[in-house]
């Protein structure tokens, strides 16, 4: 179940009788992020009852006999170890220190065993790794952070993993994305247990909507799995991100790849944690988006530059992933940029899209929570920088083709009979797909 889901699911288990659902146990790991590990404790370990917040009992745990030094050095001692999870009715693990390394068996052990005894297991970011790695997420949906997600499923392909949720609750196994999703899926446990008024009291003390809309969509990038370097289909990618003005569909890809589609698409899957049709849509979206904020292409030039057979096609596309039209993103873009705007075209400096005219602007009302989160990607300005730390390549300005006509006559049909689930949103593993309408 998504944030956006209405219900909750059932719990499987009954708690044991020595656990309590009020006490909330969250275990630290040497090497943690200090943010994600102060998001357990600020929610569940503050008294707020004055707020008409209920009360928890936290339980900080150490889950390894190492000193815990957070990043940035700071060392913290923790008041309990594995044994008090016993007590606990929810156990919460705020990151991972490393995707690369195994988590100490012994947390894993009490991980599981909280678990058979009807405790509430939530993993904040990396944290997903731990419950993966302790068996926990078999078969269940989860979401981790969007740069991260390919690794998890991947390294757990039995894990359905949907990069494009801020968290996901499967009932007594919660997972979220990237760090200040952590808060939001902290807020939908209290709103569970205690509801809206409890968790909405919540949010305004700690300053933050109550219920964030949209997911991660807005903030996917070209990132793949390190491993892909070393992967046959690597080429077939790297082929595919340099083409997507061109017209090809993933019969292409698989062709190039000398797979049968089948294979392709369980090959690509594994690989990427998508399916390769939803991946390529995304592909197109984030090239979309690069050129409405470097250029000024009209709608319908982006449309065929990027690889969609009309500018209706991008605009359904772009607002399902986006919340936004193609037109509203770019004024809102720039109206964010520093005096000076984006750089224009050499070619044709006179020309305005129709969103820059202030008379002549589409204007979009944000959506509820979207105030919060502005539309943003990775390294765009005020934005995270990729994973490297380098500065983002999207930002250079785009390279016409040559020889390519302006037109959005040569762009790609993509086969409704091959289409994954709805535009724009990946494919968990196992799903059957629908058309793309």
């Amino acid at each position: 179940m998504s944030q956006d889901s209405t219900t909750v699911p059932e719990t499987s288990r009954k708690l044991s009788g020595r656990r309590r659902r009020e006490i909330v146990a969250v275990l630290l790991f040497s090497g943690g992020p200090i943010f994600e590990s102060s998001i357990p404790l600020s929610v569940f370990g503050i008294d707020r009852q004055d707020a008409g917040v209920p009360r928890y009992r936290l339980l900080v745990c150490a889950g390894e006999d190492v000193p815990l030094r957070t990043t940035g050095g700071l060392e913290l001692t923790a008041p309990y170890g594995l044994e008090a999870l016993s007590r606990a009715g929810t156990v919460v693990v705020p990151a991972w220190r490393s995707i690369t390394q195994p988590p100490p068996a012994a947390a894993l052990d009490a991980l599981r065993r909280a678990h058979e005894e009807g405790a509430r297991i939530v993993g904040l970011c990396t944290g997903a790794f731990v419950l993966a790695a302790a068996g926990l997420l078999d078969g269940r949906p989860a979401t981790t952070h969007w740069m991260y997600a390919p690794t998890l499923a991947k390294r757990y392909p039995s894990v359905h993993v949907d990069p494009r949720e801020l968290f996901v609750d499967d009932g007594d196994v919660l997972t979220s994305a990237g760090t200040a999703a952590g808060i939001d899926l902290c807020l939908h446990i209290v709103r569970t247990d205690h509801g809206a008024d409890a968790a909405g009291a919540l949010a305004r003390r700690l300053v933050v909507p109550p219920r964030r809309s949209g997911g991660q969509e807005r903030y996917l990038d070209r990132s793949l799995p390190e491993e892909i370097g070393a992967d046959p289909l690597a080429e077939v990618v790297a082929w595919a991100l340099e083409h997507l003005h061109e017209q090809f569909d993933v019969e292409a890809l698989a062709a190039r790849a000398y797979m049968s589609r089948r294979t392709f698409d369980r090959r690509f899957r594994s690989l990427t944690g998508s399916a390769p049709l939803q991946w390529l849509i995304t592909q197109r979206v984030l090239q979309a988006q690069r050129l409405l904020e470097t250029s000024d292409y009209s709608v319908d030039e982006v449309a065929g530059r990027c690889g969609f057979r009309s500018p209706v096609a991008l605009r359904g596309h772009f607002r399902r992933q986006l919340g936004s039209s193609p037109a509203a993103y770019r004024a809102a873009y720039r109206a964010r940029r520093p005096q000076g705007g984006p750089a224009e075209r050499p070619d044709r400096p006179d020309r305005l899209e129709r969103a820059d005219r202030p008379d002549r602007a589409e204007v979009i009302e944000p959506r509820t929570g979207d105030h919060a989160l502005p539309l943003r990607r990775p390294g765009a300005p005020g934005g995270p920088t990729g994973h490297s730390g380098h500065p983002p390549h999207h930002h250079h300005a785009p390279h016409p083709e040559p020889g390519k006509p302006e037109s959005d006559t040569y762009a790609p049909r993509l086969p409704e009979q091959a289409a994954g689930r709805a535009p724009g949103r990946p494919t968990l593993p196992g799903q059957r797909e629908r058309p793309v309408g």
